[in-house]
């Protein structure tokens, strides 16, 4: 398995930017891939971006294409997400989570980290 802890969410005004990490440990030799979900209140989790963590291959919700860049330091094992003119719907709880090789799904999830876009 692989631990999963999410950093750099804050407080921040609509059009600024953040910089999430998602520093992960364990049996990393095993990832395949890792995404940023997020949550929002009374709504379902859904995918805003992953990266395959050999080829470095990524995806992006349309809601945050142009606007999110997620990439990986593979020395370091963390992923990050890079959120430049936040909206207010950008305000969540965002999660990262791996794909182990040869699963269908991500499997290990990290705690969240809360990121609120005030207008």
């Amino acid at each position: 398995q692989v631990h999963l802890v999410e950093s750099g969410g804050g407080v921040v005004q609509a059009g600024d930017s953040l910089r999430l990490s998602c520093a992960a440990s364990g049996r990393t030799v095993r990832m395949y891939a890792m995404g940023w979900f997020r949550q929002a209140p009374g709504k379902e989790r859904e995918i805003v971006s992953s990266i395959r963590w050999g080829g470095g291959n990524t995806y992006y919700a349309d809601s945050v294409r142009g606007r999110f860049t997620i990439s990986r330091d593979i020395a370091k094992n963390t992923v990050y997400l890079n959120m430049n003119s936040l909206k207010p719907e950008d305000t969540a709880l965002y999660y990262c989570a791996v794909q182990y090789i040869g699963a269908s799904d991500y499997g290990s999830w990290g705690q969240g980290t809360l990121v609120t876009v005030s207008s």
